[in-house]
């Protein structure tokens, strides 16, 4: 499902690593608009509904080792969660 209706500069984003809160902050408060980042990035590229932007993160995230559990939350729109690995040839 799309999340529709809602206004992004309105939202909040939660990141979590084993389920300890690392970072919660306002989507108003990044450097270009999501508004912005969708414009910019549709003029090189077809953007297909379901496509996810990722844009970096401010400071607090910390260093993650491989077998953690992340999590990104945005209220009204979902929650997407996945385990961190090591890249292959990587020590853990």
């Amino acid at each position: 499902m799309i999340a529709s209706g809602l206004d992004p500069a309105q939202l909040t984003i939660v990141a979590r690593v084993n389920g300890r809160e690392r970072q919660n902050f306002p989507v108003s408060d990044m450097i270009f608009s999501a508004y912005e980042l969708v414009s910019r990035l549709s003029h090189d590229m077809t953007l297909e509904p379901g496509d996810v932007i990722s844009c970096g993160t401010s400071l607090g995230p910390l260093p993650m080792r491989p077998g953690a559990h992340v999590e990104i939350e945005i209220a009204g729109i979902g929650i997407l969660s996945n385990r961190f690995v090591a890249e292959p040839g990587q020590a853990g």
